[in-house]
């Protein structure tokens, strides 16, 4: 069983057993976490598509680490004009293994919008009416 998960603005597709790097999660090593937005649930043939959750559906993981992503370069420059900036960022990230993919209940079905139909006295009482002539 798989599943789509919203977590630090980024969605990512897990399954049992994956471990996966996201930003930066409350918690120390060893934690169990629970990740409630779930956007798709499947297994096989099978797929369940939220709007934009699927109720009742949840995925938990056990916090690995907590540490910080290879830092990145960020330079700036404009050309002619002797202005250069060099900065570096380093990411807070938490790394994930998921335990267990809980799949909620199913979609809910789409309603139908049709007016309804009316009440037979209505319809006997305006096809009794008569029809306005104008001479």
């Amino acid at each position: 069983m798989f599943a789509v998960v919203k977590t630090g603005g980024k969605q990512y597709r897990v399954s049992a057993g994956d471990v996966i790097k996201v930003e930066k999660l409350a918690g120390e090593a060893g934690d169990s976490i629970t990740l409630d937005n779930v956007l798709m649930v499947g297994e096989g043939e099978s797929v369940t598509v939220g709007s934009p959750l699927v109720d009742g559906a949840a995925v938990t993981a056990e916090v690995l680490e907590q540490g910080r992503a290879d830092k990145i370069v960020v330079f700036k420059k404009k050309r002619r004009h002797n202005y250069r900036r060099k900065a570096g960022h380093r990411q807070d990230i938490t790394v994930l293994r998921v335990t267990d993919v809980a799949g909620g209940g199913k979609k809910k079905a789409a309603k139908a919008k049709a007016e309804p139909a009316p009440a037979p006295e209505e319809a006997a009482a305006a096809d009794d009416a008569p029809a306005s002539t104008e001479e």
